[in-house]
């Protein structure tokens, strides 16, 4: 008897990390304010197994601009999400994800101004 199992069933091997409905309302309510200020375009949604990545692009062939990530093993360190820019150096992190998107929401009061 083999012990190998196939990809296509769940079980422990497939748990991923993924957004909430609420997580996501929250990033998609930002998304939508920064589209219709013409600074963003397109995005991705990553569910990997210790990550749950949201990456925003100014066109869908570039590198990201941001990636909005959340890693639930850092949930009681220093915050499970966390902002992260193109350079790959940590924007803003914490515990409460609306906190954590203000970051990027100031970019958004420049832009409309």
């Amino acid at each position: 008897m083999n012990s190998f199992t196939p990809l296509s069933q769940p079980g422990p091997a497939q748990d991923v990390t993924a957004f909430q409905r609420k997580e996501l309302n929250v990033i998609l309510a930002l998304y939508g304010r920064m589209v219709a200020a013409g600074e963003w375009r397109d995005y991705g949604i990553s569910s990997l197994r210790d990550v749950a990545i949201f990456s925003v692009f100014r066109r869908s062939a570039e590198h990201p601009l941001y990636r909005i990530e959340k890693r639930p093993k850092l949930r009681n360190r220093q915050g499970e999400y966390a902002v992260i820019g193109m350079d790959g150096q940590i924007l803003k992190r914490g515990h409460d994800l609306r906190t954590v998107l203000r970051v990027l929401e100031r970019k958004l009061i420049r832009a409309v101004e």
